[in-house]
């Protein structure tokens, strides 16, 4: 289960889009518990039942024995340390935000994430994808701008919206740095090892904040966690597989998917009404989505052209 050589845009796209659907379902049962359960108790119950998916995984390749197997602890703590981080700071914040707020401000993250790829990882970001980022930015906006309550009530720091912005801001942050670290562990280390490492990690650090204030959920509310639980363990699997067969810069702006399934889930679950200014900018974002597949696709062919013809002249 060596990472894979040859680049795969379409393949990394399909894998992000999946494991977004799977994220937006956990995010979903996440925001039925509400504030009664606090976030660190909810990192724990998300990361430690994470890993009944990956030793599953992991006992049908044969390789559960060897997952914890690395040449790179150091990065694993790493990314483990800020990955439990945006966790912390996203489960506060969904608590006490509108969801579909929520995840537009979490819409920073992937923008993010092509600044940090660009600067650190040195990852080639042409015009046409700045472009679309931009663009679904702006589509991101026509949809969230007329509706912010932060802005519309004008409330000030230190409400429990203010506080909610504030925290899913750090974690979209956190969030950009940690796709940043996925993305340079999955050029030596295997997926699962890079899962099994970050769900260990964020349970313990998860566990220190049980003297300061856990509460024994309802049968219900455990139920809702433990499948969340059960929900990041495969959405981490399917993120992570991601990073092997695209540049972050390429997958980070297919998190807009989720704006799709968040306006449903707003009408149907939580009683949102939907508004012309949310068809538009979603609208836009799919539109930017779509581009940038497209161009990969081209891109895609015309490498294999170019390999097909070399060197010239077929000698």
């Amino acid at each position: 289960m060596s990472p894979p050589t040859d680049p795969n845009p379409t393949l990394g796209i399909g894998l992000k889009c999946i494991s977004v659907v799977v994220f937006v379902g956990m995010q979903t049962l996440i925001k039925t518990v509400g504030e009664e359960i606090p976030a660190g108790e909810v990192v724990f119950f998300r990361s430690f039942f994470a890993l009944v998916p990956v030793a599953i995984y992991l006992a049908w390749l044969g390789d559960l024995k060897h997952s914890l197997t690395t040449d790179d602890l150091s990065g694993h703590l790493l990314r483990g340390l800020i990955g439990v981080t945006s966790m912390i700071l996203g489960f506060f914040s969904l608590a006490r935000l509108p969801y579909p707020e929520w995840i537009s401000i979490s819409y920073g993250a992937p923008l993010l994430t092509v600044v940090f790829a660009a600067v650190f990882l040195k990852e080639v970001v042409r015009a046409y994808r700045w472009t679309a980022v931009v663009i679904g930015l702006v589509g991101v906006s026509v949809v969230t701008a007329p509706n912010l309550s932060l802005l519309s009530a004008g409330g000030g720091i230190g409400g429990a919206e203010a506080l909610g912005a504030l925290g899913a801001l750090g974690s979209a942050c956190f969030a950009a740095v940690a796709m940043t670290q996925i993305r340079r562990l999955a050029q030596k280390e295997k997926t699962a090892t890079i899962v099994v490492y970050f769900s260990l990690t964020s349970s313990l650090i998860a566990l220190v904040s049980l003297p300061f204030g856990w509460v024994l959920p309802s049968t219900l509310e455990a139920a809702s966690l433990i499948a969340a639980g059960l929900l990041g363990g495969i959405g981490q699997l399917l993120l992570t597989a991601s990073y092997r067969y695209a540049d972050t810069s390429t997958i980070a702006p297919f998190e807009y998917t989720s704006l799709i399934l968040a306006i449903a889930i707003g009408i149907f679950l939580f009683g949102d009404v939907l508004e012309w200014t949310t068809v538009a900018g979603s609208a836009i974002v799919v539109g930017a989505g779509i581009f940038i597949i497209w161009r990969e696709h081209r891109l895609g062919i015309e490498r294999r052209k170019a390999r097909r013809v070399w060197p010239p002249g077929g000698s």
